[in-house]
């Protein structure tokens, strides 16, 4: 492999000694990542009886299933250590942002890339809030499923549907470099797409609720926060004056906030890649929100709310723990792909949660869910697989507690602003 090399440009590569054909080869090292097309180069001729699948000829492939250690964009948006717990969004600490914080002013910071001046902050949310309106025609498009359809089929339809009112927002009819030119029109039909999805994704996912409720639509209503707003359509049965628990109403924006943004997970990637074919945006968050629906990814709130139901009370807690251990139930709510340690929003969530049966009242299924954590945070089993609780694990009791059974949905109002 020759003398090490004095330069940092030398320094900065990784170099490959093929045992196939005794070739070395130098891959460089920029921000602690390596080009994977270089290993196109490394070939080697094929072996007797290798399948032609392979193709070695062609040079070596990269296989990394379920993306555990591939990067595929560059970002500054958020920074995770799962090794430490720590989450933050563009430099903040996510305990931060919860604290002082709301979720449009986290979007804000999300998207644009910092946090908005209070002149900033009005014009954004006025726009946001100003767009949550939406075609009266759409009644008639959410009242064509039928009563008992999951809020998330009725949501991710309902995004693609949205696409096709606005063809000045579609580069398949506006011209590929629609997004990208960089002027001041392509930057303002940007941002009004931005306005868009994240203010009628409330309205949207609020009428696929009141679909199921068998209730009529409410019209966004003025004078009222962003998620006030959303519990607004949500709730109001035909109330005077009717306002939404302002406790419920900072629980809902906490939980929106934490929900915003987590790196490249699936739904993300997923509107990344949709979006790579140049769609319009409204087609890349159907997509997004189809893969959100998944019990592993935006559905598993409900997976931990069905799973607690099965165990039915806290005196079935021992046997549901034996059961998971043999490999014969499904723990939902613990552990995480990335935090190897508790999940940094849990801790935030579990505080609201107190504030929300403080309102509500203790949730019947309460008692077996903080059995089952502190059955699984005492046990070897879990400790030593570092199994412990996340964030769905109590947001999904706070969905339930605040009357909201299907909560998908909620997760996607929250995720629309990335």
């Amino acid at each position: 492999m020759g003398k090490p090399a004095d330069s940092r440009a030398d320094k900065n590569a990784l170099s490959i000694v093929d045992k196939r054909t005794g070739k070395t080869y130098t891959v460089p090292i920029t921000d602690n990542s390596i080009p994977a097309t270089a290993f196109k180069n490394v070939a080697a001729p094929k072996a007797v009886g290798e399948r032609d699948e392979n193709e070695t000829n062609r040079g070596l492939r990269i296989f990394d299933k379920g993306f555990l250690n591939t990067a595929v964009i560059q970002s500054q948006i958020t920074y995770i250590d799962g090794e430490a717990g720590v989450l933050r969004y563009r430099g903040y600490p996510i305990e931060q942002l919860a604290l002082h914080s709301s979720h449009l002013e986290t979007a804000y910071l999300l998207i644009y890339g910092s946090l908005p001046s209070k002149e900033q902050f009005n014009v954004f949310e006025k726009e946001v809030i100003h767009h949550g309106i939406v075609h009266a025609d759409a009644e008639n498009f959410f009242r064509s499923f039928r009563y008992d359809a999951h809020p998330m089929a009725i949501l991710t339809s309902a995004f693609a549907y949205m696409g096709s009112y606005y063809s000045e927002a579609n580069p398949s009819l506006q011209g590929q470099t629609l997004f990208t030119k960089g002027d001041k029109a392509s930057l303002a039909i940007m941002d009004k797409q931005i306005y868009r999805l994240i203010g009628k994704a409330t309205t949207l996912a609020a009428m696929a609720y009141r679909v199921r409720q068998g209730r009529e639509f409410v019209i966004p209503p003025t004078g009222l926060s962003y998620t006030g707003s959303f519990l607004y359509q949500m709730d109001h049965l035909g109330e005077e004056n009717y306002k939404p628990n302002p406790v419920l109403e900072k629980a809902l924006d906490v939980l929106f906030l934490l929900h915003a943004d987590h790196e490249l997970n699936a739904s993300a990637t997923t509107v990344l890649q949709t979006g790579s074919s140049l769609v319009d945006p409204y087609s890349a968050i159907a997509a997004g929100c189809a893969s959100l629906y998944g019990p592993l990814h935006g559905g598993a709130n409900e997976a931990v709310i069905r799973m607690l139901i099965s165990i039915g009370s806290p005196a079935n807690v021992p046997a549901f723990i034996e059961a998971v251990k043999k490999r014969e139930k499904v723990l939902s709510g613990f552990g995480h792909r990335i935090y190897r340690t508790s999940d940094p929003r849990s801790f935030i969530v579990r505080k609201t949660a107190d504030e929300v049966f403080a309102i509500t009242g203790k949730d019947e299924l309460l008692e077996t869910a903080m059995a089952l954590h502190d059955a699984a945070m005492k046990d070897d089993y879990f400790v030593s697989r570092k199994l412990a609780p996340n964030v769905d694990f109590w947001s999904g009791l706070i969905y339930r507690a605040m009357g909201h059974n299907h909560l998908s949905p909620l997760t996607s109002c929250l995720r629309t602003d990335v």
